[in-house]
């Protein structure tokens, strides 16, 4: 374990310190009002964990704002009595991002809907924290636009937690990630001050503070507003299936067709137990027993588009391609699409469990890195099915294991983190869109030096000196990384029949 500076262990051991009493119920129903309030405790389980079930924390309260004001009332609170808050949306994060804190409040921004306004001549749009990714594109369709960034999860994840994790998906390859089609946020600080980030101009004089916020985890405030830019529906798209003999084949036909100077607008990877995973579930029509097989599309005019998606063919069969399907119209083209979103959580279908991990490689390195995770999960005795973003090296990897087996759990824990780690070596990230949370926060120091989390440190206490904003996530604490994280294991006192856990 790195050795701490003393400023950092003192910068992020930081933590509220407060309790949800009686009186600080009161002003938080009074701000939001009796409706807004959840205090049950089979209610507050509902919110005990995100899309990483592996943690679960029962929070203390659980508030639903609907305005801006309503938001800031309750986080000037939340700053009065020292408690601890975290901001949620859908709860489709994938790192524990939106895990609650015991003795603080979640505060849930799933009421907050509304697109406030369209602007078609400037191809942008303002919307609150609450509304879809994919409501965005529905809501300006009939102007030929859409909203760009396209997480797998885009029909049921939200654009507050978009603009927490930068979300990216699958077209992010060409049209980068969703800080790039951010404008503005109205953004409520952890006193409670209210205050707009960024402008309708593209680039803003003096610090870039949205780009601060953005990505940053819900660590630094409360976005409740948000300006998104809005593009032109190209003019043609052309998406084909390319089968391959295995994955550094298919690895190799993505560094040849960018090395071409074709930028695809998206290129994905499915290894065979993906293929079969993706198979059962919504029958996209990939081919079972395929090592490898990878989603090209391109768009753009209709002339380039053309010439290049044939190179990508010629590409792809220099590269031992043993099969090449292109989908011929639009709903063959939306099936293939399907089956690649439909990806994790058609796991299931093939195992009880999985961890869902998420780093980032260089492309030039992604048949060996493939390779080494093969070798580590033969090790492990456990499978890994791999679906990823290969034109940006963007790995998914899923450990698959059975959490009714003894020891399993631990060792896919271990698994994955080993992977991402192994991502670091291969001189890669710990993350590209599904952020550290508290999945990762302890494989950071593979990453960074003291020198650099000590920075990162300062910038989060220059937000929130109280320590009560999202604590515990991102950022490794001596304490965190010295327990063994995880799946819910029983106390020896507990499976001794000496306590119980409540």
């Amino acid at each position: 374990m790195t050795t701490y500076t003393e400023e950092y262990r003192a910068l992020v051991a930081q933590t509220g310190g407060g309790q949800v009493t009686e009186a600080f119920r009161r002003e938080v129903a009074a701000a939001v009002g009796p409706g807004g309030l959840i205090s049950e405790p089979a209610q507050l389980r509902t919110y005990e964990c995100d899309g990483l079930t592996g943690y679960r924390v029962v929070p203390a309260l659980v508030v639903l704002p609907v305005t801006t004001e309503e938001v800031a009332a309750v986080v000037r609170a939340c700053a009065r009595h020292r408690v601890p808050f975290v901001a949620r949306g859908a709860g489709t994060g994938l790192s524990g991002g939106a895990l609650p804190v015991a003795d603080g409040i979640v505060i849930g921004l799933a009421r907050m809907r509304a697109i406030r306004s369209v602007d078609v001549a400037d191809q942008r749009a303002v919307v609150l924290p609450g509304v879809t990714n994919a409501e965005i594109s529905a809501a300006v369709a009939q102007h030929d636009l859409y909203f760009a960034p396209d997480p797998s999860s885009q029909v049921v994840c939200t654009i507050g937690g978009n603009v927490a994790e930068n979300s990216g998906g699958a077209h992010c390859l060409k049209y980068g990630f969703t800080t790039n089609h951010v404008l503005a946020l109205t953004f409520v600080s952890p006193d409670g001050e209210v205050v707009t980030l960024g402008g309708d101009a593209p680039d803003q004089v003096g610090p870039d503070l949205r780009a601060v916020v953005l990505g940053s985890e819900g660590t630094l405030g409360i976005v409740t507003e948000v300006t998104v830019r809005l593009l032109r529906r190209p003019e043609a798209v052309r998406t084909l299936v390319a089968d391959f003999p295995d994955p550094g084949s298919a690895g190799d036909a993505v560094s040849d067709i960018i090395a071409a100077g074709i930028i695809p607008a998206a290129v994905e990877m499915l290894d065979e137990l993906a293929i079969e995973a993706c198979e059962k579930a919504v029958q996209a029509g990939y081919t079972l027993g395929c090592p490898a097989a990878l989603v090209v599309e391109l768009d753009g005019v209709g002339a380039e588009v053309d010439e290049e998606f044939q190179r990508v063919q010629e590409i792809c069969r220099a590269n031992a391609s043993t099969n090449i399907r292109i989908a011929d119209d639009a709903g063959e083209r939306a099936r293939i699409w399907k089956g690649r979103k439909a990806a994790f959580a058609a796991m299931g279908r093939i195992s009880p469990d999985y961890f869902v991990q998420d780093g980032v490689i260089p492309r030039t390195k992604l048949g060996s890195t493939l390779t080494r995770i093969r070798e580590m999960s033969d090790a492990a005795g456990l499978r890994v099915a791999n679906v990823f973003h290969a034109g940006d090296g963007n790995l998914h990897p899923l450990v698959l294991y059975n959490g009714a087996v003894a020891g399993e759990a631990e060792r896919a824990e271990h698994l994955a983190t080993a992977i991402v780690e192994l991502c670091v070596e291969q001189g890669g990230s710990i993350t590209g869109e599904h952020g550290v949370g508290s999945d990762k926060a302890c494989s950071m120091t593979a990453m960074f030096g003291p020198e650099d989390l000590t920075v990162m440190a300062r910038v989060r206490a220059a937000f929130d000196p109280q320590g009560i904003c999202n604590p515990g996530k991102v950022l490794p604490t001596p304490r965190l990384c010295g327990e063994r994280p995880g799946p819910y294991r029983p106390h020896p006192l507990e499976a001794a029949g000496l306590i119980e856990r409540m």
